[in-house]
């Protein structure tokens, strides 16, 4: 009924279950902590009011070597001793198994997947949230997760999310998720996003991170016919977010990048522009953006009862 109408009351679904509303209400919970619906007051709408989430199945087979590269760039951000949180999503997972080499480090999360890759790693200190436990994500929401998190200081927080836009920043589908973020955000001293070129200038219901709070991007280069995610990145580099872009292949390793270093490669963004004092093209670095030499400025820059399972066909 939900996906078919958009939205549905609480009154209307007992009455096509034949049950209590006190009982769908409990039911509609249930699949919201599944990423299923979204409630709100009085029923329950599709999840997001843009794009939907998919699931952590979808997710885990989506993008695979530019999430994988994403994370081998970002991993190069973090150094010995440091602190950090770290969100839930795949491509995160795929950072925390490239952090488990780094020594010394305490990571802070509400993902069992971060934890999970970081259980055996030696000299790293996990410290996870409390909260209840959002099944399609394996991520811990909530007030308890949010409360975890108060007085927390971190240096920096490396999220992923739904969407990114230079308009309203990181997005997702999920209100809980969304919340838990904001408190991971308010953590760290600086915010590192992790997007590949699929979730650029996707846009989703509930922000998580305003663009002026983003420190850092870390994705992949976008196609070249894609050109909605290369004028995002464009637009985002025009607001002071420092871009890094990881090449996903052997032809993106550049001359003189020492041997271990994650591969890097130029993009070219739409919109390029003279910048004062005759700057050169700049290049996007794991560091952000440097200056060039020839006189142009490059833009850069989560027990199914019968009942529930019936809500979930309707």
């Amino acid at each position: 009924m939900v996906r078919a109408n958009g939205a549905v009351s609480l009154r209307e679904l007992a009455r096509v279950v034949q049950t209590s509303e006190v009982t769908v209400r409990r039911d509609v919970r249930a699949l919201e902590a599944e990423g299923l619906l979204d409630r709100r007051h009085g029923g329950a709408v599709l999840p997001g009011g843009f794009t939907r989430e998919s699931g952590f199945p979808q997710k885990s087979l989506s993008a695979t070597a530019e999430k994988t590269a994403i994370a081998d760039l970002a991993a190069s951000l973090v150094e010995e001793g440091e602190a950090i949180v770290v969100g839930a999503g795949t491509t995160t997972q795929e950072l925390a198994r490239r952090l488990a080499r780094v020594p010394g480090l305490t990571v802070v999360t509400n993902s069992l997947l971060v934890a999970q890759a970081l259980a055996h790693a030696n000299r790293v200190e996990v410290v996870m949230t409390g909260g209840t436990l959002r099944g399609s994500n394996y991520a811990l929401v909530g007030s308890g997760a949010e409360q975890s998190l108060q007085g927390l200081r971190v240096s920096r927080a490396f999220l992923s999310g739904s969407g990114l836009t230079a308009e309203r920043g990181l997005s997702t589908s999920n209100m809980l998720s969304a919340s838990v973020d904001r408190a991971l955000v308010q953590a760290a001293a600086e915010v590192v996003v992790l997007a590949d070129h699929t979730k650029l200038g996707a846009d989703t219901m509930f922000q998580t991170v305003p663009t002026d709070v983003i420190t850092r991007l870390v994705t992949d280069e976008p196609p070249p016919h894609d050109d909605r995610a290369a004028t995002e990145l464009q637009a985002l580099a025009d607001q002071g977010v420092q871009i890094a872009v990881a090449g996903t292949g052997p032809a993106s390793s550049e001359p003189d990048s020492p041997p271990g270093r994650p591969a890097r490669r130029e993009v070219p963004l739409p919109g390029q522009r003279r910048t004062r004092g005759g700057a050169g093209p700049q290049r996007l670095t794991p560091h952000g953006l440097e200056p060039g030499r020839d006189g142009l400025g490059g833009g850069g820059a989560m027990e199914r009862s019968a009942r529930v399972a019936d809500l979930r066909r309707r």
